[in-house]
């Protein structure tokens, strides 16, 4: 069961990966096939994977790179990932929970979705699972902000196109970036964790 603040909100902020869809262990496949493709001499393990949910995946390579002392291409691993991924996006189910609240509020207010992800993945995990019509087409990406999360300008542009004041919103998150990244916007957040499946 999700637990919701018992407040008023003027509007909502999801998550996608990990959050309104059960994307994440097929993420960490494409995650570790990807990086195996590009030679990557160290292991990419599944708590470090989980511990930057929500980051830009190019800055994850970049940090992995200043870990390893590497020099593995950041969008090389990103756009490979992402081929991978999207052949398994008829894989991917719904966090049931989340994804029952956000169609309980259809109507009710204002939604969006601000994911690390790029936008077609985004698209297409919703679509698997009838919830895209569910966020008035406002789906933020990293492409669309000068920083990703844990920075506030996703979720701060998810207000402004939902024409809302960012202390009214209410974000939805699976990651500590996430939850970093509605702090520092000022909002509300409710954390999803693994075990609500």
């Amino acid at each position: 069961m999700l637990t919701v603040p018992n407040q008023s909100f003027d509007a909502i902020i999801f998550d996608c990966d990990g959050t309104l869809v059960d994307s994440m262990p097929l993420h960490y496949q494409a995650w570790v096939a990807s990086l195996n493709h590009h030679q990557a001499p160290f292991d990419f393990t599944e708590d470090f994977f989980y511990s930057k949910a929500g980051v830009r995946e190019q800055d994850v390579v970049k940090e992995l790179n200043t870990q390893h002392g590497t020099h593995i291409d950041p969008d090389a691993v990103a756009n490979y990932k992402a081929e991978l991924f999207e052949k398994l996006i008829p894989q991917v189910a719904e966090v049931r929970p989340v994804a029952d609240f956000a169609r309980s509020m259809q109507g009710k207010l204002p939604m969006s979705v601000a994911s690390g992800s790029e936008e077609h993945i985004v698209r297409g995990c919703l679509s698997a699972n009838q919830l895209l019509h569910l966020f008035d087409d406002i789906i933020i990406t990293p492409r669309l902000v000068a920083r990703g999360k844990p920075a506030p300008d996703m979720f701060l542009l998810a207000a402004e196109r939902m024409k809302v004041r960012p202390e009214a919103c209410l974000v939805v998150e699976d990651g500590q970036s996430g939850i970093d990244a509605a702090k520092a916007a000022g909002m509300a957040w409710v954390f999803v964790p693994r075990t609500l499946r």
